[in-house]
């Protein structure tokens, strides 16, 4: 039985490191966790997400602008990430409408689709 996922990993190219920490810790706010040492001469870096975990990974060669493969971050204030990544110089794209979820998508600087999405509150009818 499955019962939860654990991590998702995404990919950035090699000489970009410091720019995608930048992104991720300071202006999406998650923070970097350690790697084990086992790990840590592969590069990238790990974040955590609530009880979950995103690994961003170093692979070079890769068009990640022709996927649909992304992660989807979970919000308490979606206006406030909306201005947010807006501020920060990043195109915003409409999502197919979920019933009961608010969101947008977005590509990250390394070219990953990112989802961010809220619950809404059902109107009573």
């Amino acid at each position: 039985m499955i019962i939860s996922i654990h991590h998702a990993q995404i990919t950035i190219p090699k000489d970009r490191e410091p720019e995608a920490r930048d992104f991720y810790c300071r202006v999406l706010g998650l923070k970097e966790i350690s790697k084990p040492e086992t790990l840590q001469g592969r590069g990238g870096f790990w974040l955590q997400v609530g009880d979950s975990q995103v690994h961003v990974g170093i692979e070079d060669g890769v068009d990640r602008k022709l996927t649909k493969a992304h992660v989807a971050y979970e919000v308490n204030d979606l206006t406030h990430w909306r201005k947010t990544i807006i501020a920060n110089g990043i195109e915003i794209f409409s999502g197919e409408p979920i019933p009961g979820y608010d969101r947008f998508e977005f590509r990250d600087p390394f070219g990953n689709r990112v989802e961010m999405i809220q619950k809404t509150v059902e109107q009573p009818r």
